[in-house]
């Protein structure tokens, strides 16, 4: 069965809840979307705001504090905030990536080796059995190592051990400052080994939330080789479908997930920075067309907040004093200027209960953007 560009597209927002908001609970909710990128602490929760119908902050606030959904470095070695109950077997399918990154690099240049880690890694988490700050974990291990082989031990250990980010505070759960805690789960699988079974496991929640996908798609979402991606869906015969993508592209999916027409109508939306619909694809001109890819993905690996309109990305945006200024890469109707400044509304509303202006930091990309409209929402008459 063949599926074209736009079909791709679609499918990929209603996996995501970006045809919608739909009425779900945060964890329903957070289900459904696999894995929600957590670099910025803001961003989980703008993920929301544009996926759930009615979404209350304050729900995803307990969700962190009960640890019902957690907060480490998953996917790609980066902060995703996940469901408590997929954490584990997430991790098990990366354990490859994790041993080969984490102990071969500066924890390996710290004179440091894997069977160190083996035996630390239960030690650390006997000490993080109550929320540590950076400064407390860092001060361990400098115990433990010695000042010289403090550094790159620590950079090994927070991402290679089962930990948890502890939450610290308003106005988004996690602050600069990071705290730690043991993820519960005992100290996890050790060696370079890659478990099959979690693999698998987490290759149908992939499709489940981001399908169709290649296997080059897959073993981009979690930074794991390709080999043993196409092993798993070998065992997985029968579980997954085959389509033909554009240029030829093998794709794999669940034989009924939701694949909407390809005019099915995509609302506007205003992404957060490094939205997981954003990076999940090793093709992302599925949502980001080739052209804007630079002004939106930023040589260091920022990911600016974007606009996202008949479900591409369009621009970007950032809240000023009056609103939400939107920087459009291309002409857009009245109509969606209209739908835009809806939205924006809405999105003013929902920072100022929380932080009006998230990701000022950030601001000094604004000056090294292409010359576009720019426009501040919602307008006033």
């Amino acid at each position: 069965m063949e599926i074209s560009e736009r079909e791709l597209n679609r499918a990929s927002l209603s996996r995501q809840l970006l045809l919608r908001r739909e009425p779900l609970t945060v964890p329903d909710g957070v289900q459904r979307i696999v894995a929600l990128q957590a670099q910025h602490p803001a961003s989980p929760y703008l993920a929301l705001w544009n996926r759930l119908a009615g979404f209350d902050p304050a729900e995803l606030d307990e969700a962190f504090a009960r640890r019902s959904v957690v907060r480490a470095t998953l996917m790609r070695i980066t902060l995703h905030s996940v469901l408590a109950e997929d954490y584990e077997v997430f991790r098990a399918a990366m354990q490859p990536t994790l041993y080969g990154s984490r102990l071969g690099y500066r924890f390996a240049a710290a004179g440091l080796t894997p069977a160190d880690a083996e035996e630390l890694v239960p030690e650390l988490l006997a000490f993080a059995d109550r929320p540590r700050s950076m400064a407390e974990m860092r001060a361990w291990v400098e115990e433990r190592l010695g000042a010289e082989k403090a550094e790159g031990g620590w950079w090994g250990l927070k991402a290679y051990a089962p930990l948890h980010h502890a939450p610290s505070g308003p106005p988004w759960s996690f602050g600069v400052r990071s705290s730690f805690v043991a993820a519960g789960t005992g100290p996890g699988p050790t060696g370079r080994a890659a478990d099959p079974e979690a693999l698998r496991t987490l290759i149908l929640r992939y499709l489940a939330g981001f399908g169709p996908a290649s296997v080059a798609d897959m073993a981009q979402f979690a930074m794991v080789q390709r080999a043993p991606v196409r092993e798993s869906l070998r065992a997985l015969d029968g579980a997954v479908a085959e389509f033909q993508g554009p240029n030829g592209v093998t794709l794999f999916d669940l034989p009924d997930a939701s694949r909407p027409p390809a005019d099915t109508p995509a609302p506007p939306r205003f992404m957060a920075m490094w939205d997981s619909i954003l990076l999940a694809y090793a093709d992302r001109s599925r949502v980001i067309p080739p052209d804007c890819r630079p002004s939106v993905i930023r040589t260091n690996g920022d990911v600016l907040p974007t606009l996202l309109v008949d479900g591409y990305v369009a621009g970007v945006w950032r809240p000023v004093e009056a609103g939400i200024e939107a920087t459009a890469f291309r002409p857009l109707s009245p109509t969606t200027w209209d739908a835009l400044a809806e939205e924006a509304e809405s999105l003013t509303t929902f920072l100022a209960d929380r932080e009006p202006a998230p990701y000022s930091r950030y601001n000094h990309w604004w000056s090294k953007l292409p010359e576009a409209e720019v426009r501040v929402l919602p307008m006033r008459p």
